[in-house]
């Protein structure tokens, strides 16, 4: 499923998704910092241990990584995880 319209709602931390099929879901930035699907990260979770993502940290940069996915880059200086939409949809379904 791929995402039909994308919102930074930098303010309030949240990155709004509307996907093809007319669902939505509103995704704070905290929850995809402690989602991030890089190699780091996720070796802590593989590890039993936890990303911890502050409540006060906001998208410093939204890029498209190929046709598929989005390079997320956070103000506490992580900018490695390319998160695909089919992630991301995988994301909102447990979080709906």
């Amino acid at each position: 499923m791929n995402p039909e319209h994308i919102e930074n709602r930098a303010r309030a931390g949240i990155l709004a998704v509307r996907w093809e099929n007319g669902s939505a879901h509103e995704f704070t930035h905290a929850a995809l910092r402690a989602a991030c699907p890089c190699s780091a990260c996720r070796a802590v979770r593989r590890a039993g241990g936890t990303v911890e993502a502050s409540p006060a940290v906001r998208l410093a940069a939204i890029e498209p990584a190929g046709a598929n996915a989005l390079n997320l880059a956070f103000t506490d200086g992580h900018a490695r995880g390319i998160y695909p939409f089919a992630l991301l949809a995988e994301l909102a379904a447990v979080h709906c």
